[in-house]
């Protein structure tokens, strides 16, 4: 029997974000701004893809999901029973919104005791976010040198506000090797995995932020569920706990 498991095409996903009860509550002026600004923008492409294109809707994305794992920088035991991949973009306020009110609980109940290792992916929708890609390629950059998540942390913090001479602020109150970090980012050391990334998430029906995928790994791939946008802690516990039960195993 299939098992439906909390997918939101991102057709919806603006009203589905919108009308989550977490992204009404605790906002700032800052972030209430960004999400708007957000919105606006996402309306235009997609007002524009109607008048050019008369084709049928894209259907949903699939509820199952198969990722091919790599070597990446993850939170967690390597061998925790769970995988959580993350895609996100350091300029899109839903995924300053997950960052902010969702991933700390998550982390403390899953990730630290064991249960769940957190991976982080890239995904800079270049065409609405202008200093996406280059946040991501300084995140890269950043974990040469030992620091992605503190520099991961820095710039989804400064989500509204990041410029290019904000990351590289950012990079140097991180300690890092300053001209090591340049050389990185000018000779876009990272610049191909992350499109081929974007590429790949694409392949398997991933195109918006924040997206995630839950499951267990099999040898190198992760066999999951994908769930889309900055949805509350319980959402992702209670596929978690199916996921665990067994559940979610079911076809």
């Amino acid at each position: 029997m299939n098992r439906r498991i909390s997918v939101v095409p991102f057709v919806g996903l603006i009203t589905a974000l919108f009308c989550t009860p977490v992204l009404g509550e605790g906002l700032s002026r800052e972030q209430g701004d960004a999400m708007i600004s957000e919105l606006r923008q996402i309306r235009q492409l997609l007002e524009k893809q109607q008048k050019g294109n008369a084709a049928p809707a894209a259907p949903a994305a699939p509820e199952r999901v198969r990722l091919k794992l790599g070597r990446e920088f993850y939170l967690g035991q390597s061998d925790a029973p769970l995988v959580m991949v993350e895609y996100t973009d350091y300029q899109c306020p839903f995924c300053n919104r997950f960052s902010a009110t969702t991933f700390p609980e998550l982390k403390k109940q899953y990730i630290d005791t064991g249960k769940l290792r957190f991976i982080s992916r890239d995904f800079p929708l270049e065409a609405i976010h202008p200093h996406s890609l280059k946040a991501a390629q300084a995140i890269r950059c950043a974990g040469d040198q030992d620091k992605f998540w503190q520099l991961k942390d820095a710039l989804m913090t400064n989500s509204a506000r990041l410029t290019p001479e904000l990351i590289t602020s950012l990079a140097r109150d991180a300690a890092l090797d300053m001209a090591k970090f340049q050389a990185c980012m000018d000779g876009g050391t990272h610049l191909s995995e992350i499109k081929d990334g974007v590429a790949a998430a694409n392949a398997v029906g991933i195109n918006g932020t924040p997206s995630f995928v839950v499951g267990r790994v099999t040898g190198d791939y992760l066999d999951g569920y994908l769930i889309v946008g900055a949805q509350p802690f319980p959402a992702f516990e209670a596929l978690i706990k199916e996921i665990q039960s067994g559940a979610g195993k079911k076809e």
